[in-house]
């Protein structure tokens, strides 16, 4: 997976890991040809499964094609989450 925090362009491989921090603008995408997971630890607490729930339900609304940023942005905000603009990453 690609990940970008505050604006730095990181590559990731199965096993590796990363932390981001509080406040760090951060996106991710997987330009590999398999689908790929992640594991995310959310300290503290501040959404909670409903957030990935409502998600998952926008993803799937556009599956196969691009996101709807409005749609995901308006799920981070109902769960305390302040969107970056796309090219803020």
């Amino acid at each position: 997976m690609t990940w970008m925090i505050d604006g730095e362009i990181l590559e990731l491989s199965p096993g590796q890991a990363i932390c981001v921090t509080r406040g760090q603008i951060h996106g991710f995408q997987n330009h590999g040809s398999v689908d790929a997971s992640f594991l995310a630890i959310a300290t503290p607490g501040v959404f909670g499964p409903g957030y990935f729930r409502e998600i998952g339900e926008v993803l799937a609304d556009t599956a196969g094609g691009p996101p709807d940023l409005a749609a995901v942005g308006a799920v981070m905000r109902r769960h305390g989450l302040t969107p970056a603009p796309p090219d803020a990453a």
